[in-house]
């Protein structure tokens, strides 16, 4: 069954994005695991406020999807996802292929999380505090329990940590 995987650039403080939705602060002067880990995947999900801020473009060649009640059309590799959200990524992930990168936003995220369908959280940890801005993880309905499996760290004092939800 393929995976779906929280890879998200976060602060020391849990910040995803400053206080005027900047990312600013999130490094860029090295690879941090992506080449390798976009071999792992085939598929994006986004929510609709995430993939409007990358302006409907594509990510690669990869399938997205994109969650959404309110949009009416996608470009070609893009699907639109409505409703019942948890039923159609259960059936996404029984399907062939990758994992599935969860590629944001904050909504979306809390939204699986809750429906227990996240199966790995790969945190890049930048050296910094914000002091305010989006949260991570917000409206998470009780706890959830992980298990550390990789730690990476960086000579930018980034540092990558992979854990699976158990």
């Amino acid at each position: 069954m393929r995976k779906v995987i929280l890879q998200v650039a976060v602060t020391l403080d849990g910040f995803i994005e400053g206080p005027k939705g900047e990312y600013d602060w999130c490094f860029t002067d090295q690879d941090y695991g992506m080449k390798d880990f976009m071999k792992r995947i085939d598929a994006l999900f986004l929510g609709r406020k995430t993939f409007e801020m990358m302006g409907g473009k594509a990510f690669g060649k990869k399938k997205h999807y994109i969650f959404s009640n309110t949009l009416k059309k996608a470009s070609g590799g893009m699907e639109i996802i409505k409703g019942d959200i948890g039923e159609q990524v259960r059936k996404i992930k029984k399907s062939e292929g990758k994992d599935i990168w969860l590629f944001g936003g904050a909504s979306l995220t809390t939204s699986l999380m809750n429906e227990g369908l996240v199966d790995e959280l790969a945190l890049a940890v930048h050296p910094v505090l914000l002091g305010s801005g989006k949260l991570l993880f917000q409206g998470i309905r009780g706890r959830v329990k992980t298990k550390l499996i990789d730690a990476q760290t960086y000579s930018s004092g980034l540092v990558m940590l992979t854990y699976r939800v158990l």
